[in-house]
């Protein structure tokens, strides 16, 4: 399809439904007007809103009335909502669909240490932060819809990167390349422990979880090669040495995470972003801790596939997870 042939299609999709999108980047991100999500939609505007997500990666809704109940009504009409077996203290009773993440009112003594400290040791790179949602999973969930609740006045924004388009804009022979590997996708990789006993540690030991994933994977529904890698997840590539891993890691998220294949958004209470897990790694913010301010969301993420690679080959489980048990 040219690119005149899909923007075309885009438009015409969401002609059909009354729903205005409106792209906000070059390669990745779109607002959507026109819908009341706490309103229902119809199947018109289901498709239009399905569409622009498959084609921006994620896409924004604002001034919505969202509550719990019509949160997750929103999201059954994309899929099954993920139904954690843990979830934060702060996540509504009754709708264990959704899990609420209130940064500083939670994180920050969970693990017997401030917000800011349990950022640095989980995020002492640039690019470690980038993660998709649930990644050491051999299936990750296919999507997540976030709303927020309150907001800082200023800082807390969250940033998603297109690894479609970043896959399309390696050179010809390091796309080959990348085409043939795999990688081991584990939790909690790189955090640096706190000197003694260390909560967080005895929390990620008592609940492991790693998947060999194919490098590149196909997006089950638009068919794109997509660069499967993020800096949270991301142990080892499987066959080459630890250097050598290392050294093309970097590069690939280097080039994941390049500004022309970001999008980044300024959220408002009433806010609802809705994103393809599958071609996206996204990255919280960790410039709002220290203002003083709550950020509290809501977020339900929807049932994933297993990732297939270019050959075909599946995901691997190693430990942790199983298709379809949470």
């Amino acid at each position: 399809m040219t690119t005149t042939d899909r923007t075309t299609a885009d438009r015409t999709a969401a002609e059909a439904g009354g729903v205005e999108v409106k792209p906000v980047a070059g390669h990745i991100g779109a607002e959507i007007r026109g819908v009341d999500l706490a309103a229902g939609l119809d199947a018109a505007q289901v498709a239009a809103v399905r569409a622009a997500v498959l084609r921006w990666k994620v896409v924004f809704f604002r001034d919505q009335r969202l509550d719990h109940a019509g949160h997750v009504a929103f999201a059954r009409l994309f899929g099954e909502p993920v139904v954690l077996p843990r979830r934060g203290k702060a996540s509504p009773a009754g709708f264990p669909e959704i899990e609420t993440t209130a940064d500083r009112l939670e994180l920050g003594g969970r693990f017997g240490m401030e917000h800011d400290e349990w950022l640095r040791r989980r995020r002492h790179t640039l690019l470690r932060g980038w993660h998709c949602d649930h990644g050491a999973r051999v299936d990750p969930p296919a999507a997540t819809i976030l709303r927020a609740e309150t907001v800082p006045p200023y800082g807390g924004d969250t940033t998603w990167a297109n690894l479609a388009a970043a896959y399309v804009g390696l050179s010809a022979p390091m796309r080959a390349f990348a085409d043939t590997l795999r990688a081991e996708h584990r939790l909690g990789v790189g955090y640096q422990p706190r000197p003694g006993d260390d909560a967080y540690v005895r929390h990620l030991l008592d609940h492991q979880t790693a998947t060999v994933h194919p490098l590149v994977r196909v997006h089950p529904e638009t068919g794109e090669r997509v660069l499967f890698v993020n800096g949270y997840y991301v142990e080892q590539i499987t066959g080459l040495s630890r250097p050598e891993s290392s050294a093309v890691l970097e590069l690939l998220l280097e080039q994941a995470t390049r500004p022309e294949y970001t999008v980044r958004f300024r959220w408002e209470p009433g806010s609802v972003a809705f994103w393809d897990n599958r071609a996206t790694i996204h990255l919280a913010p960790s410039d709002n801790a220290h203002l003083g301010h709550p950020r509290t969301m809501h977020r339900v993420m929807l049932a994933g596939d297993v990732p297939a690679g270019v050959d075909g080959t599946p995901s691997e489980p190693l430990t942790g997870s199983e298709p379809g048990r949470w």
